[in-house]
């Protein structure tokens, strides 16, 4: 159960991006504060923009850092930017 878990993980973090509810999201800054490589997290938000940054590393600091929960990592199509 627990290395299933982990495989599920390992594969969403591979094949997938930062999305945003942007409905949720205050523009507190926290997401952008928190990146360790200084991506502007807030402006993609608010723009509406999934994290596509090919200098994100994945980390997920923004999505645990955010205290509304705006952000998470899901599976997209590349070329269509729709859930998968």
């Amino acid at each position: 159960m627990l290395i299933e878990h982990k495989i599920r993980k390992h594969n969403i973090l591979t094949t997938g991006y930062i999305v945003s509810d942007s409905t949720k999201c205050v523009q507190c800054g926290i997401c952008t504060y928190n990146c360790p490589i200084g991506i502007d997290v807030r402006s993609n938000v608010w723009h509406q923009i999934t994290m596509k940054n090919n200098q994100c590393l994945g980390c997920g600091e923004c999505i645990a850092r955010c205290p509304r929960g705006v952000l998470r990592f899901e599976k997209i199509d590349i070329s269509s930017g729709k859930s998968v």
